[in-house]
């Protein structure tokens, strides 16, 4: 598939499917270039996997867990759109435990996290792009030269010169095939295979399980993180709320487990991992089925011009939070 960039210079109606992080930048900065851009999300408001879950008396941040800042000009961005008030440093404790089972502690790298919790960043994002919540995409219908969006209900939401597709590769497959642009699917190759599962679940306690450290990396078969999210900054919880990440293969094993029997699976595994003797007071789970992205050689977007149709996202650009932005800003660039 050619990467190129578009020498329309006109200003061009543009919809962006997904709004993530990715979706939330392409849209800001075509906004920005003076295109009308519309923004469309199947769920009930912006985050993709930056997302939060409502728990009793508080939230927590069951996708990503934080980001790390290595392009000067994203922390720029983060600034300008979303506002300093609404992501700080996380200044916790991270341990990983190695193959002989001892604790060493993370790198020293600054970790940011939403205040006060992770989806204040896509929130105060979205404040700058039109965005449609609660509508799913179905497929694509040329009409002349533009874009006529169906959803899943059958309504026409409008016709676009361009259209930015920044779901998970199965998902934008999916799109694409039903689209009749199976030429580009293909294009996809294996794309979905990059992204993983994981079932997480938040747990309540009132009293700390562990003291040792605030995030931790386990050497388990079972869990791949554990990490105290009231130690968050800004949490101002009651006891404290911990996330719980079983590994991929865990997760691939018990895909279809009830949400009940995970959260007590987990809960033992936690258990064991911290000497904790005392339980939870309250578990909710929650499966992600495209929920990390492999690290692995990626072309960072990609853009059919003579189609008007482009693809973002973390899965095309490393799988870190900050590849989301990098993603659609290359993007972006390549549209002219």
């Amino acid at each position: 598939m050619l990467n190129v960039t578009s020498d329309t210079p006109s200003i061009r109606s543009i919809a962006i499917i997904g709004s993530g992080l990715a979706g939330l930048t392409a849209g800001i900065l075509l906004g920005r270039k003076g295109h009308h851009v519309r923004v469309f999300e199947k769920s009930r408001g912006p985050g993709g996997r930056m997302s939060s879950k409502r728990v009793s008396g508080s939230s927590a941040d069951i996708g990503a867990q934080y980001f790390t800042v290595r392009h000067p000009e994203f922390l720029a961005f983060l600034k300008a759109y979303a506002g300093a008030d609404n992501f700080a440093p996380w200044q916790g404790r991270f341990g990983f435990q190695g193959d002989d089972k001892q604790w060493q502690a993370f790198p020293e790298e600054t970790r940011y996290v939403g205040v006060p919790r992770m989806t204040a960043i896509t929130r105060a994002l979205s404040e700058h792009v039109p965005v449609t919540a609660q509508v799913r995409i179905a497929k694509l219908e040329r009409v002349g030269e533009q874009w006529r969006l169906i959803c899943t209900e059958g309504n026409d939401h409008g016709s676009y010169d361009q259209v930015i597709i920044t779901a998970p590769p199965a998902q934008a497959r999916d799109l694409l095939e039903a689209s009749g642009l199976n030429e580009l699917a293909g294009g996809l190759g294996h794309s979905e295979d990059s992204i993983l599962a994981c079932w997480a679940v938040a747990a309540h306690f009132e009293e700390a399980p562990s003291d040792d450290f605030d995030a931790m990396r386990p050497d388990s078969d079972v869990l791949y993180w554990v990490a105290n999210n009231s130690s968050k900054p800004e949490r101002n919880d009651q006891g404290q709320w911990w996330v719980l990440h079983a590994t991929p293969e865990w997760t691939q094993a018990h895909v279809e487990e009830p949400a009940e029997k995970v959260s007590e699976q987990l809960l033992a595994a936690f258990y064991e991992l911290t000497g904790y003797q005392g339980a939870a007071t309250d578990a909710v789970a929650h499966r992600w089925l495209y929920a990390r992205s492999v690290q692995q050689e990626q072309p960072g977007y990609l853009l059919e011009p003579g189609l008007g149709v482009g693809l973002a996202g973390d899965w095309l650009n490393g799988g870190r939070v900050e590849g989301a932005w990098e993603s659609a800003t290359r993007l972006v660039e390549a549209l002219g």
